[in-house]
């Protein structure tokens, strides 16, 4: 495996970032999570787009144009000889003192690692997930604004604590007042009737990229998709619950907090939703090669 960091390509034994490095002496920074299916990157300039809105909310410099990046993530891919596969792009602060200023930081570090990635067993996606509420809530928008994806993801390390403590596969979290926000790391979908409902991004959610892609599947299907407030209620007694993301794609739950969602099994919308959008995933996209 080859990673990329500023322009050079190293050995995964060999990347290696300075122990000044503001990403890792105080997680100032951003990430992005973009996926690559049968030889094209899937959605490219909606992630590299927000990866760009996210350096700009945290007053950080990408020291490449969006061009050059996504030059830079073509050649990752090709050097690794892949054609599906997980890539992990991160931009640092840079190397500063020990200090918090970000001024003392010279320059952005740029990081790009593509690998295969499976965020759940396959039978997960068959059975479906059981997962918890916890009780960390999601950052106020006042503080860092969960629309970033910021390298500081304790909040969600937290509430993903908890879910293993619980046994839980993945984790609600709730809103300060009290609202579902979203999971660790993914958002969350219930399907009631002919309708399908997620958190608003006001609400603490990520406007997540596969979540965009899903609703314009659901909305293809017929169904009446609602960016809306949800409690656990909600959850509780819907006809369907699912999560998606772009490590996870689009999986099924079946439990809440010990609640079975309707008859405890995987929805109809759910798996068709899970097929649609891999088909999707599969026939769209950047070509790598």
């Amino acid at each position: 495996m080859e990673i990329y960091i500023d322009g050079q390509f190293y050995p995964k034994n060999e990347a290696k970032v300075s122990v000044f490095d503001h990403g890792l002496l105080y997680g100032d920074g951003i990430f992005e999570g973009t996926r690559a299916y049968n030889g094209r990157i899937f959605q490219f300039d909606e992630h590299i787009n927000r990866l760009f809105d996210s350096a700009k909310a945290i007053a950080l410099e990408i020291p490449m144009s969006k061009e050059e990046v996504k030059t830079a993530h073509l050649e990752t891919l090709r050097r690794n000889k892949l054609t599906d596969a997980y890539i992990r792009t991160v931009v640092t602060r840079g190397v500063g003192d020990l200090g918090l200023d970000p001024r003392k930081c010279a320059k952005a570090t740029v990081i790009i690692i593509a690998d295969r990635i499976s965020l759940y067993p396959q039978e997960l996606y068959e059975q479906g997930l059981k997962i918890i509420t916890v009780p960390t809530r999601r950052n106020l928008p006042e503080t860092v604004n969960p629309m970033i994806k910021s390298l500081n993801y304790l909040n969600n390390i937290l509430a993903k604590i908890e879910a293993n403590l619980s046994g839980a596969s993945e984790a609600i979290m709730l809103n300060q007042e009290g609202y579902v926000a979203e999971c660790t790391g993914d958002n969350i979908f219930i399907v009631k009737g002919k309708t399908i409902a997620t958190p608003a991004v006001s609400f603490g959610a990520l406007k997540g990229i596969t979540r965009g892609v899903v609703m314009k599947l659901a909305s293809e299907m017929g169904l009446e998709v609602r960016e809306t407030a949800l409690t656990r209620y909600d959850v509780y007694v819907a006809d369907e619950c699912f999560l998606t993301g772009t490590a996870a794609e689009v999986i099924p739950v079946v439990e809440v907090d010990g609640r079975k969602i309707a008859t405890g099994a995987p929805g109809v919308y759910s798996k068709k939703l899970k097929e649609a959008f891999h088909q999707y995933a599969m026939e769209n996209g950047t070509p790598i090669y």
